[in-house]
């Protein structure tokens, strides 16, 4: 489309308005809006925010203050668990056994129950019903809320009468929970991983149990663990993407690839296995490794005997990644997304065109302590019909016992390892980016993984850690060998975050130099089919393009991939997808009071990110690129305007739209800050 003049406000700039052109606005990253949409950026009043500063700030400073810190810092763990003891015996917390039946007497734990019975109690202060129809009831079958439902009214009778179908209904159409058994033998470190440790040790890279006590101790002076603080109570994780301290001071430039202490508790280099063994066994071909893991070769020397050193052969062995691979090729691939990734996102992805879905990332640790959270982000919806999991750990014996546990307690189709997390609280504890500053290390890692687990092993990257270090391209051709059955470039390094654009041309070297038998998919800042087809056609080696943040702010792209066009979507057809959103939402995270909260919660965290999209009627030149800031405008109707502003008072209003009003003391900031746009506030 042909530019032409516009009047447009720079940003930064409120007071000259000047003529520029439509491509003057993009070479300045600025969304080229049509004349007659445009106005004035709207004044804001921060003196609410200013009020709630000093607020807290005199709580700090008054210890007596109910919200003080200080007066936080007193309590004892004893005094926390016994007024969450309290919190859970008020009338707002009914017993959910009651709840269900409206039977007091249906507890089987009676007065000795940690919640409260009184049902005329309860329905004194339960808020107001929602608008609509309970999720449950509409998908045809039961509620498992029952009085506590915020949809109770539409409830044949008020609340059910049995509880034959409640238990494991809600989630009848998802897989992937962990079960009490299993969780209680990770609990008291009773889990046995028979196959991980097997590979672990004929690759020389179990740990000894003496290195892995004085890893924990020196984890415990560093003040910290192998734990890891990213999960919030309900299962995604709590991160944020401001750049934090940097990491130059403990991982120096000038040796990217030097040997660091924590290296030696898994070995870099590969080892020799000194067996006593009739020389003639070995050539007949017998596989040597088999025999030791079976017990038929005996592995200390006999007096007398001189002890052989072998090698042995893997070529004689099926490689992993030849019985394991996946067609990605031409798949729209949803990229695994922290926070707002969750399971009914991925939903409604699906139903506008996504073929691949990945889970949230998981931290190995926490899936090995047997954290409910962290479980959660491996729930698996029955509409996710190809489906990963993405974790992510810093050493080998972890990831393959975690893969191990995953392949046996998990219904999936392959497992993503993450090698390219940016995040301050992964990378300090060795995982994520920072293992691309060990490439052995790396190699331990996905060879282990492989050989433990069936499914598919594929692994995530950047292209390196320090801008302008690129080096995946330097072990591109050995990933397939290693067992990656496909390998993920994110066109940015660790260090770069998300202040640039995504590098195609260095994704494209990456993809050339791989194997053939190793698919390549590129990921960074795919936002239109235009996106799609111009990586696909520079670049035919690549298997598939990841669509990650531009599926965030307008998942109907894979609806404009799949029929080639440019969706010109109207407010009314935005605001019923949220609708789809807000009903997967109440059906993962439930329709009680806390159910509808967490919805309004992670659905805020997404209208974070489609603010951003700028209607293609309203645009002189299309399509809007992933990096453009939009000026202020008017939208076509009022519900458009509102769907554009960068305030988090107006995604709070959407939200009220279809969840109620928000309870008293209600205020909203995401959890994600990106560089490219200014921070929204309440107000």
């Amino acid at each position: 489309m042909e530019a032409e003049e516009s009047r447009s406000q720079l940003p930064g700039d409120e007071a000259t308005v000047v003529e520029v052109t439509a491509e003057q606005l993009v070479a300045r990253a600025i969304a080229p809006i049509k004349k007659e949409f445009l106005r004035p950026p709207p004044v804001r009043s921060s003196s609410a925010d200013n009020e709630a500063a000093a607020a807290a700030t005199n709580d700090n400073k008054n210890p007596a203050h109910p919200g003080s810190g200080l007066l936080k810092d007193k309590k004892s763990k004893r005094q926390l668990k016994r007024e969450r003891r309290q919190e859970q015996k008020s009338a707002r917390n009914l017993c959910p056994e009651v709840a269900k039946t409206g039977d007091v007497t249906s507890c089987p734990y009676k007065d000795k129950c940690r919640y409260s019975h009184d049902i005329e109690a309860f329905k004194a202060q339960k808020p107001a019903d929602l608008e609509g129809q309970c999720p449950f009831v509409k998908s045809g079958g039961p509620c498992p809320y029952g009085l506590a439902c915020r949809f109770s009214s539409t409830h044949e009778d008020g609340v059910l009468s049995s509880t034959g179908h409640l238990n494991g209904l809600k989630n009848s159409s998802e897989v992937n929970g962990l079960s009490k058994d299993v969780q209680k033998l990770l609990w008291k470190n009773k889990m046995r991983f028979s196959k991980a440790d097997a590979k672990l040790k004929s690759l020389g890279l179990l740990c000894p149990k003496s290195k892995m006590k004085d890893m924990e101790n020196k984890d415990g002076e560093n003040g910290g663990s192998n734990k890891c603080s990213l999960s919030d109570d309900n299962g995604c994780c709590e991160v944020a993407s401001d750049l934090g301290p940097k990491l130059e001071e403990a991982i120096k430039d000038d040796d990217a690839d030097a040997k660091y202490e924590t290296d030696e508790l898994c070995p870099q280099k590969r080892r020799k296995t000194g067996v006593n063994c009739d020389p003639s066994e070995i050539e007949k071909g017998v596989n040597v490794t088999e025999e030791i893991e079976r017990g038929s070769i005996n592995t200390e020397p006999e007096a007398g005997c001189d002890t052989l050193t072998i090698k042995t052969d893997l070529s004689l062995k099926l490689h992993p990644r030849e019985k394991k691979l996946i067609d990605f090729r031409d798949k729209l691939y949803l990229a695994p997304l922290t926070t707002v990734g969750n399971l009914p996102f991925r939903r409604v992805c699906k139903v506008l065109g996504a073929d691949v879905t990945c889970g949230e990332m998981a931290m190995c640790t926490n899936l090995l302590q047997g954290q409910a959270s962290e479980w959660a982000l491996l729930r698996r919806h029955s509409s996710e019909d190809l489906f990963g999991v993405q974790i992510c750990g810093a050493y080998p014996d972890t990831v393959a016992r975690t893969v191990e546990l995953i392949e046996q307690e998990c219904t999936i189709d392959f497992i993503d390892i993450n090698m390219g997390c940016p995040i301050d609280i992964v990378v300090n504890k060795g995982a994520g980016s920072a293992l691309l500053t060990k490439p052995m290390r790396m190699k331990n890692i996905v060879e282990v993984a492989s050989s433990t687990v069936d499914k598919p092993i594929t692994i995530k990257v950047r292209t390196a850690y320090f801008e302008g270090k690129n080096r995946i391209d330097s072990l591109i051709a050995d990933m397939g060998s290693w067992g990656a059955g496909a390998v993920t470039i994110h066109g940015r390094s660790r260090q770069q975050r998300y202040s640039k654009l995504a590098d195609w041309d260095y994704i494209y070297q990456c993809g050339r130099k791989a194997p053939n038998t190793l698919p390549v998919v590129g990921n960074g800042d795919v936002f239109s089919f235009v996106d799609w087809n111009n990586h696909r056609t520079a670049c035919p080696e690549l298997a598939t393009c990841m669509v990650a943040r531009g599926a965030l702010i307008k998942p109907w792209i894979f609806t404009e991939i799949k029929e080639q066009r440019h969706w010109d979507i109207s407010s009314g057809e935005r605001l019923n997808i949220l609708k789809e959103f807000v009903h997967f939402g109440l059906e993962h995270w439930g329709s009680d009071t806390k159910g509808v909260e967490t919805t309004r919660r992670f659905l805020l965290e997404w209208l974070s990110y489609t603010c951003r999209y700028v209607p293609v009627g309203l645009l002189e030149v299309i399509p809007q690129r992933i990096n453009w800031r939009p000026p202020s405008y008017y939208g076509r109707d009022e519900l458009e305007t509102l769907m554009a502003s960068d305030s988090a008072a107006d995604w709070i209003r959407i939200s009220e739209m279809l969840l109620g009003k928000v309870p008293d003391g209600f205020t909203f900031a995401p959890k994600h800050k990106s560089n490219a746009y200014d921070r929204a506030e309440n107000g």
